[in-house]
């Protein structure tokens, strides 16, 4: 246990630096949405890049890793959908649920597993961000036109987000100049590593400052009911899946903590363009969020 906090302890601070520099508004209102754009456009891709293009993925169990991560979401998608009756949400607040119970933070995941497991950690992470991030954008996506928050115009416009999509496209990238044997020649390695260290300690910061403690003081049942499934019901399944595919080790912590990670801060941005519940899914990201620095060191030390 106490080498998991020492992995992830580090992380949860620097998220907590971020909420203090966003309360404070520090340096400015309109610094940290240049530093986001920034980040997901250009360091954190720089990152993925430069971990696939030079990984050996046949280390990675990716077809378990896939039955096991990509298994869970879509069974919990299904069900959210099945009981969305059964919840008596509006159709905006259901999609802020969905997108609570699917989705992941990839910058806290991929730090996450590397800080677990070094070089073999991230290189498992950035594959499983290749694996999840095109499926659950389309389920996410797939929830706000079956709920009927947008039009025909707003979907068009999330399915050429979705094509443009720079983690897609990094993973994409990196996967193609790693099967072409090219990788990263000269000094275009050393460049984008570079890029890459700055993406995880920014990125993290910048989760921190996307929080809206307000928003905590909402508590309805659809908050009860995503923070259920994406922090309890989710890694407990991912758990005995990676058990019953024999995941090792390395795989199965990493499967565990994307599946118990809290939900990412740019659902607030889909919630808002597509008709989704914004407010409430601040809440459900801020909440997710300081709970699982509790609940994921706890599911960890029981998979060990």
């Amino acid at each position: 246990m106490e080498s998991i906090t020492a992995a992830l302890g580090p992380l949860f601070l620097l998220i907590l630096l971020g909420a203090g520099l966003g309360y404070w508004r520090w340096p400015s209102p309109d610094f940290w949405p240049a530093m986001e754009r920034l980040i997901y456009f250009v360091l954190f891709p720089a990152m993925l890049v430069g971990t696939l293009a030079n990984a050996d993925v046949s280390q990675v169990p990716v077809g378990r890793l896939a039955l096991v991560l990509l298994g869970a979401m879509a069974l919990f998608g299904i069900l959210i959908w099945r009981f969305r009756h059964w919840l008596r949400l509006t159709p905006a607040a259901f999609t802020s649920v969905f997108q609570g119970a699917v989705r992941f933070n990839t910058y806290v995941g991929v730090a996450g597993a590397a800080a677990l497991h070094g070089t073999a950690g991230a290189t498992t992470a950035a594959v499983a961000v290749a694996l999840m991030v095109p499926v659950v954008n389309v389920m996410c996506v797939a929830s706000f036109v079956g709920a009927g928050t947008l039009g025909s115009a707003s979907l068009g416009k999330s399915v050429m987000a979705l094509v443009k999509n720079p983690l897609i496209l990094a993973c994409l990238t990196g996967i193609a100049l790693n099967l072409s044997g090219i990788g990263l020649p000269g000094w275009s390695g050393d460049t984008v590593a570079l890029l890459g260290r700055a993406a995880l300690p920014l990125g993290l910061i910048a989760v921190g400052v996307a929080l809206r403690p307000t928003a905590l003081l909402r508590v309805d049942r659809g908050l009860l009911a995503t923070n259920t499934i994406k922090l309890f019901l989710m890694p407990a399944l991912v758990l005995v899946l990676a058990w019953l595919v024999g995941l090792d080790s390395i795989s199965r912590d990493v499967a565990l903590l994307f599946a118990a990670l809290p939900t990412a801060t740019s659902a607030y941005i889909l919630a808002r363009q597509l008709g989704g519940d914004a407010e409430l899914m601040a809440a459900i990201i801020t909440g997710q969020t300081l709970l699982a620095m509790l609940t994921l060191p706890l599911w960890l030390q029981l998979a060990g």
